[in-house]
């Protein structure tokens, strides 16, 4: 199992735009089985919906996509990369989450070949379906240009120069 600060080793994402919790099961290049928690704190909730807050499909589809990078990226072959969204296919959101809801993620690797792939995605809310999904992605070679924050203006995430450098 990895908390959130484990499955930060692994993926480039941060809060607030982490969207996994746990991984529960981890069979690295092949699947993951994860958790996400929906408080009512989550950000998005003060714009999607005021008063019947629904948590934004994208979102949903972007949790499956860290738990899937997690499962590819665990895998030696892979560590380091960056993963990219290229599509989703056949998409189908089937019920609303609420915050409260528990969102136990899986993801399974259907194809993968020279750094390109294809996932397979469901988000389940108490043994219901409430989203699912191909995810088309590539793996690109790199770190992530401010791995360290330092150096960022925080406002604007955008390098500043210090003085006597340009």
């Amino acid at each position: 199992m990895m908390d959130s600060e484990a499955i930060q080793q692994v993926i480039p994402h941060r809060p607030p735009f982490l969207f996994v919790d746990r991984v529960l099961e981890c069979e690295p290049g092949r699947r993951a089985v994860g958790i996400k928690a929906v408080s009512a704190g989550e950000p998005y909730f003060a714009g999607h919906f005021p008063g019947r807050p629904i948590v934004p499909g994208v979102i949903l589809l972007e949790a499956m996509a860290q738990l899937g990078a997690v499962a590819l990226l665990s895998d030696p072959q892979w560590q380091g990369r960056i993963p990219l969204f290229g599509g989703v296919d056949g998409v189908r959101f089937r019920r609303p989450v609420r915050p409260g809801d528990v969102i136990r993620l899986e993801v399974e690797i259907v194809r993968m070949r020279r750094g390109l792939g294809k996932g397979r995605g469901t988000a389940r809310v108490d043994g219901e379906l409430a989203a699912e999904g191909e995810l088309t992605f590539a793996l690109v070679a790199g770190a992530p240009t401010h791995p360290d924050p330092e150096g960022v203006d925080p406002a604007t995430s955008t390098p500043t120069l210090e003085e006597g450098s340009a």
